[in-house]
């Protein structure tokens, strides 16, 4: 093996800045004098660079699986990112492997961070909010000037209280069109870093006492809702036992932004005293029937378009009562079990089994209560003062 020459430089520059300067070269008597390595090479440093890093590679590679090919475009332009030349040069028709090593390409051209990245997943997830499950909640007791708080004392009281509560978390909050104030946040533990692919939304109309969620851990969900009562003046917060992947079907339901159903002291409407007696007779008895199916389906449900909430949870926690079945009957244990209802749109599909005779007539209470109460998690157990059903 032959010599091994070093040489090294030092240049110190008197100024306010300091600046160092260090030659590194390595030679070998077998090599070519001219070949050498730079310091980085040789000591394996992990100097900055227009690279992206790994977590905003796989941010991005997921989102472009996610979207669309026919919403990319589109989506790449609300986002801002990236210039007219540059969204011209990629070809949205290949595949989306290869689109993505360009969007790659041009992410680090651009010296974009895993931060940009988690601005064209608020993007994305804003427009198609369908994507996720999410979780409503309830804010009660409203303090004074609850219903006076806007869009920027909620931001600075959101980002307040949080900073109180956690360090490591980043905060994205914006406002939609439709008046919703989203909100995007990453958690780290410790001084790790910050998890941006398992983000967490939150969305909140102003004025309102609902908060509908997604992707919520359990172990910073008391943070969360803390911040969210303290940032809405609300004394508490506590689970609306609603839950889907359709935002705007739980919103509606809540909000009750549809042709609800009020309780009225006459089941059917009045009779009118002066009917003639042709429209006795012309009526049947199938069409009474089928007559008074449709109104107890309207009466249950509404005859407008109904909320598309997918599924519906009844949770069994009785007392088994059956004569017949004495070791059954005789534990001290509740007879528990989970009974689920799920459909495309759960409402619509309940009151067409009511109106066709599919399901009998009056609706059960406990269907009923899907759109009256505004939930769809019912726990039911034995009556006793300290059951909740």
């Amino acid at each position: 093996m032959g010599s091994v020459l070093l040489s090294s430089d030092w240049l110190i520059r008197p100024r306010p800045e300091r600046r160092f300067v260090l030659k590194f070269s390595v030679a070998s008597a077998s090599a070519k004098p001219n070949k050498s390595r730079s310091l980085v090479d040789v000591l394996g440093l992990n100097l900055p660079s227009g690279n992206m890093d790994d977590p905003a590679k796989f941010l991005l590679r997921r989102l472009v699986r996610r979207i669309p090919a026919q919403m990319l475009k589109a989506t790449l332009e609300k986002w801002g990112r990236l210039n007219a030349e540059q969204r011209e040069s990629l070809n949205f028709s290949q595949s989306k492997w290869a689109l993505t090593q360009e969007l790659e390409a041009l992410c680090e051209e651009s010296r974009l961070t895993v931060k940009h990245i988690a601005e064209l997943e608020m993007i994305y997830i804003t427009e198609n909010p369908n994507q996720m499950m999410w979780h409503a909640f309830q804010l009660l007791d409203p303090e004074d000037g609850a219903l006076a708080v806007e869009l920027m004392q909620f931001k600075e009281l959101f980002k307040c209280h949080l900073r109180e509560l956690v360090r490591n978390v980043s905060v994205k909050i914006k406002k939609h069109t439709d008046e919703a104030v989203w909100i995007r946040m990453s958690w780290g533990e410790g001084f790790s870093r910050l998890s941006h692919l398992n983000a967490t939304y939150v969305v909140h109309y102003l004025q309102t006492p609902y908060v509908f969620v997604s992707g919520l851990s359990p172990k910073n969900k008391p943070l969360l809702l803390q911040v969210l009562t303290l940032s809405t003046k609300h004394e508490r917060i506590k689970d609306a036992n609603l839950s889907g992947r359709k935002l705007t079907a739980i919103r509606d339901l809540l909000l009750r932004q549809y042709e609800h159903v009020f309780p009225t002291k006459y089941p059917s409407p009045l009779t009118e005293r002066n009917q003639s007696v042709s429209n006795l007779h012309t009526e049947k008895e199938q069409a009474e029937a089928s007559a008074k199916r449709h109104q107890m389906a309207g009466q249950a449900f509404g005859n407008g378009v109904l909320p598309a909430l997918q599924s519906a949870v009844y949770k069994l926690e009785t007392k088994f009562k059956d004569p017949t079945n004495q070791t059954m009957t005789e534990q001290d244990e509740p007879f528990r079990c989970v009974v689920k209802f799920s459909s495309t749109n759960l409402l619509e599909s309940l009151r067409h089994c009511a109106s066709s005779g599919i399901a009998s007539t009056p609706v059960a209470p406990l269907l009923s209560s899907i759109p009256l109460k505004g939930r769809n998690y019912f726990v039911i157990t034995d009556k006793s003062p300290s059951a909740n059903s």
